[in-house]
């Protein structure tokens, strides 16, 4: 299925080996990981497109359904569950609904998902009208051609989700490795940086971007070195936290961004990453806040226009601000998805030999 601007395998997780090792090992072999092209199996040769989403129905009282997100990387041997991913969520609510793990219930049916990397509920509005689900509407998403089924997606108590708080330092600002950043988790650990405090106009495109070596390598060293700031660990080995490059907006937005995934620049941005970016533009001091063309925040819903490289991201976000502070009360954004096939993906016997393990 293709989930907002990604695309990924969706598995019912009894489909799935119940062990980790095998699980992973399944994983890479379906997607012919790890090969840069991915040739050997379904994955599309970049991280954007080597993903995965593991449903099963949830016994929690707030959710219908749980999600589990796993990062399949092109050119290594691993499987990830250090992040969240709001594209695939896109496409959670209506594999659910296609899988008969949720009814439909009128013209649109609410999917209540307990999103299991960050232990957070989310809820996604699918149109489904005649008991189908529908993928075709008028609906556009920067990232993606045509025009799709909108799927409203609403999000609550994500912040410090994967970090254990909003601000994980404790500080709107920190100086990481000699550049002053934001470092931020609203549902995706986040450093905002100033693209000119790294010799940019933040409006290079990704490929000039992952061109530049000298760029890469400071941009990683204050990854690595914001890590265990932000309560992560060592992150070398890890998805996160993501690098976002801010600029001001070139296209009537509120801010503009350029985001490491976090070692390719991204196409466009993450769903969560772009709830973060969002979020710290009204954190008064914050670095986002200083570029962002927006005014002081107040207590209500404020839509914020997120530019990348291909476009705009709205995310609407509630606030309650007092003293100078920001609580995040209630984060939306709108998502389309579609199914693109169903049927088997095969593995070689050794790697898992079903009807023997069974």
């Amino acid at each position: 299925m293709r989930g907002g601007t990604s695309k990924g395998l969706m598995f019912l997780a009894d489909n799935l080996p119940g062990d980790r090792a095998t699980r992973d090992a399944v994983l890479l072999a379906a997607m012919g990981s790890p090969d840069e092209r991915q040739i050997d199996g379904m994955g599309g040769s970049h991280p954007l497109t080597s993903k995965v989403a593991v449903v099963s129905l949830s016994s929690r009282d707030n959710a219908d359904v749980e999600y589990l997100f796993l990062q399949v990387w092109p050119d290594r041997a691993e499987v990830s569950d250090s992040q969240n991913c709001g594209n695939m969520l896109a496409a959670v609510g209506p594999f659910a609904i296609e899988q008969g793990l949720v009814a439909t219930a009128g013209e649109v049916t609410p999917v209540r998902i307990w999103m299991r990397n960050t232990q957070t509920p989310a809820t996604a509005f699918v149109q489904t009208p005649g008991g189908c689900v529908r993928y075709d509407g008028p609906a556009r998403i920067d990232g993606v051609p045509g025009t799709h089924a909108p799927i409203p997606i609403e999000f609550a108590d994500v912040a410090g989700s994967s970090c254990g708080a909003l601000l994980p330092t404790g500080n709107v600002t920190d100086v990481i490795e000699g550049t002053r950043v934001t470092c931020i988790d609203n549902g995706m650990p986040v450093v905002c940086i100033a693209a000119s405090d790294l010799g940019l106009s933040g409006h290079e495109s990704p490929a000039e971007l992952e061109g530049n070596a000298g760029l890469t390598r400071r941009v990683e060293a204050i990854r690595l070195a914001a890590g265990p700031l932000m309560n992560l660990g060592d992150v070398t080995s890890a998805t996160v936290p993501k690098m976002s490059l801010l600029s001001p907006p070139a296209h009537g937005g509120a801010i503009s961004t350029r985001t490491f995934i976090p070692h390719r620049a991204h196409e466009a941005i993450g769903v969560l990453g772009a709830v973060s970016v969002a979020t710290a533009c009204l954190l008064t001091g914050s670095v986002a806040h200083a570029i962002a063309d927006i005014g002081d925040p107040a207590e209500g819903a404020a839509e914020i226009e997120v530019e990348h490289p291909t476009g705009f991201f709205t995310v609407t976000i509630e606030v309650k601000a007092s003293g100078g502070t920001v609580a995040v009360t209630r984060s939306a954004l709108l998502r389309t998805a579609r199914l693109l096939m169903r049927g088997e993906v095969f593995v070689p016997a050794s790697v898992w030999n079903r009807g023997a393990t069974r």
